[in-house]
Parts: C-alpha cells; structure tokens; sequence
C-alpha cells in the first residue's frame, strides 16, 4: 500500500511568485514578433513547460531556426528581470515547508526552468530539498511525465509513495500521467484549469499532512 514518503514541488506559481516575472517576458518577446499575447494564453499556452514548447504553441508556423530565436530572447527577457527584481517566496509555502518532518519526508522541486537553480539561490531556498530536477534534468516536457519520476527516483522513492504539487495545468496532467497523487495550487483563480488534481487549493494553508497522506493512499 502507498504511504506518503516524498513531496515534489514546481517552482513556479507554488514556491515563488516568479508569474508576472515569466508573463512580461513572454509578452515582450511575442510583441518582438507582432504576437499579442494575454494572460489567458500564457495559463493556457506556456504555463509549466519547457520554453520552446512555449514558443511553439503560440508562433506556429515558425522554423525551428526562428522558435530557438524566439525562445532564447525570452530568456534573455526572464534573466534580466530576475536579476533585477526581487523573486517573491510564497509565505504559505515557506511555511508549509518548514511545518515538514525532514526525518520521515523527502522533499523535491522540479521545474520545467533552466532557471530553476540559480532561482531558488538567490531565495535562499537550495538548502530546504533533497533533490532538483530543473530544465535539464528531462527529455520529454509536461504532460509527459518524465520530469517528476525522475525527481521520485532522485528521491529514492516509488511514484506512488509521492504527491506533486502543481499550479499549471500541463503539470497537473503530467503528474497524473505518472499515476501521481496531485494537488493544484490555484492561486489565479482558474480550477478548471486544474481540474484533474485530486484537490485543488488556493494556498497552503487550506491543507494538512493527514489529507496528503490519504490522497497518496487512496491513488
């Protein structure tokens, strides 16, 4: 039977508020190109995937040339504003963290960001997670799978000893693809868009470790 043994955290939009951050930068980039682009379509388009995903999803009918142009300008975009803005730890989420048992709990992030390291440096968070699987770490992006198995493997623990926790809709399916316990993290207000989560809450305050653990159980 499942017991819970391992949490696996996406960065953004769940630990840090990096969202406006990743927003501007994107709509700089596509206004590059005459692309309009609103937050509807960054929720629905690019939230929670690899950056050339992103980059395709909206410029179809680009060359593979100009979508690796494209993404590497947003980048570009993204890495400045981080910086030279302040990166925003979520306070729910600090404190849920610092609430866990290290002794019985193994703790992940894993991010689709090739930012995802240098991020949680400058938060100050690096020291809080046993393992990290960022942008590099995984060949095939959300909703595949990949990226939150390889961060229960990093763990040293079965899939389904772990829970994920996700604000994207891409990452939602992705965990569920891996058969994983999910909960959404809805702080936009948009559940439907994270409707395959088995619980979705707005912050960490709305949940316990005894709801976690019979969700693992009961997947």
């Amino acid at each position: 039977m499942a017991k819970l043994k391992g949490l696996i955290f996406d960065m953004d939009g769940v630990i840090v508020n990096t969202v406006p951050l990743h927003f501007e930068a994107w709509k700089k980039m596509f206004s590059d190109y005459g692309v309009e682009f609103n937050f509807d379509d960054y929720r629905k388009k690019v939230d929670g995937i690899p950056r050339l995903d992103g980059t395709r999803a909206i410029l179809t009918g680009f060359s593979d040339e100009k979508l690796k142009e494209a993404a590497d300008k947003k980048q570009e975009y993204f890495t400045d504003l981080i910086t030279t803005e302040k990166v925003e730890v979520y306070k729910d989420t600090l404190a849920f963290l610092n609430s866990l048992d290290r002794d019985t709990l193994k703790i992940a992030v894993a991010s689709s960001s090739k930012n995802c390291k240098d991020i949680l440096q400058k938060t100050g968070l690096s020291s809080m997670f046993n393992a990290v699987v960022d942008g590099y770490g995984f060949n095939k992006g959300k909703p595949d799978a990949e990226i939150f198995l390889n961060a229960s493997r990093l763990l040293n623990l079965d899939y389904f000893d772990c829970v994920v926790f996700e604000d994207a809709e891409k990452g939602v399916e992705a965990a569920k693809n891996g058969n994983m316990a999910c909960i959404g993290i809805d702080r936009h207000n948009q559940p439907q868009l994270l409707s395959k989560a088995d619980l979705i809450i707005n912050n960490f305050s709305q949940v316990s470790l005894e709801m976690i653990e019979k969700i693992v159980i009961d997947q």
